[in-house]
């Protein structure tokens, strides 16, 4: 029987040969082949083709010799179907037309079966794993009930996410209604990527710590917990969160095989506070790739020796790729971190 990938034994907390690492948007601008795709069609276009999504997810895989593909898509994909006005901005920033201001308005959201209405996304799973041929896994992805929440409730991004804590505060009823209905649509929406060749899956909340622990752990843990229990059984499941430094013990709570932190708490703190019977992944600031690759290994160096060798790291950044970052710079921190996590 072959040995499993380093980032899937990873995700398992089993012993690898080195630590594996992957980066949240490889598959980004700071890519010059995705950059000439842009310059052609749309973001949601490129979401919608098959054929070019899976090329984009499969490219840094072949460029930067990371230990994971991740699918290209978007988080936001599933509320078009739900009726809520998906579009996108030309400096790709979403736009949510109908935005959820009641319980009416939730319980107007349409019912919808993700293999049907998002059948492109599948479709670029099963392509991006058969061009992969096994060389690494295919990581799936979707976005936490609170981020899509927020992003629903807000129109958009947000800095302050008034709308969001208003709606939280003035109607709980509503928004344990929203909650529940995304809870539910983002755990079916997995496990269709999962029938579809998913390996493993990661659930970004990234706008979670815009809340204080007390707000997490009434108004958001409850359907995280509930979404990632719902995952298919064997799937490792990778919770990541932003600005959470202060709650991780509540985000471990919510659930997954390995949590992913951002760059603002030491590796080593946050591996004890969510608890080492789980894995970790993280955690380098992105804006360390803007560095000089001598800088760049220092940083590495510093986070490998945090997290002491002990099975269950996945070396990634503590958010997305900037679009400024050299690609030799990425290729010289995966070299990085391949060179002195061998063991």
């Amino acid at each position: 029987m072959a040995e499993p990938h380093p980032f899937l034994a990873a995700c398992r907390r089993e012993k690898t040969p080195y630590t594996p690492v992957w980066l949240m948007r490889q598959a980004g601008r700071h890519m010059e082949e995705y950059r000439k795709l842009r310059a052609e069609y749309s973001f949601l276009d490129l979401c919608k083709r098959s054929d070019l999504a899976a090329e984009i997810t499969v490219a840094p895989v072949q460029k930067l010799g990371v230990d994971a593909a991740i699918l290209f898509a978007d988080i936001l994909l599933v509320l078009e179907p739900m009726g809520l006005g998906l579009e996108y901005s030309k400096d790709d920033g979403p736009v949510i037309r109908a935005q959820i201001r009641s319980r009416t308005d939730v319980e107007e959201l349409n019912d919808f079966e993700p293999q049907t209405e998002l059948s492109f996304v599948f479709e670029t799973v099963r392509k991006a794993r058969a061009a992969l041929d096994g060389k690494v896994p295919l990581i799936g992805f979707a976005g936490a009930p609170f981020t899509l929440a927020s992003y629903i409730v807000e129109g958009g991004g947000s800095r302050n996410y008034l709308k969001t804590k208003k709606l939280i505060y003035s109607d709980p009823g509503a928004w344990k209604a929203l909650m529940e209905r995304l809870a539910t649509v983002i755990a079916k929406y997995l496990n269709a990527q999962i029938a579809a060749g998913a390996e493993a899956v990661q659930i970004f909340d990234s706008w979670a710590g815009c809340l204080s622990p007390a707000d997490y752990q009434r108004y958001v843990l409850p359907y995280t917990r509930a979404a990632i229990a719902a995952i298919t059984p064997g799937t490792p499941v990778i919770h990541f969160s932003t600005g959470t430094a202060g709650m991780l013990k509540l985000v471990r709570e919510a659930g997954g095989d390995a949590i992913g932190v951002d760059w603002r708490v030491h590796l080593d703190e946050a591996w004890a506070a969510v608890g080492h019977d789980v894995g970790i992944q993280g955690n380098l600031d992105p804006a360390v790739l803007l560095a000089k690759p001598k800088e760049i290994r220092s940083r590495v160096e510093e986070i490998l020796n945090r997290a002491g060798g002990r099975p269950g790291h996945i070396f990634n950044l503590g958010h997305g790729v900037f679009p400024e970052t050299p690609v030799d710079n990425v290729t010289a921190m995966v070299k990085a971190v391949h060179e002195l996590s061998a063991r």
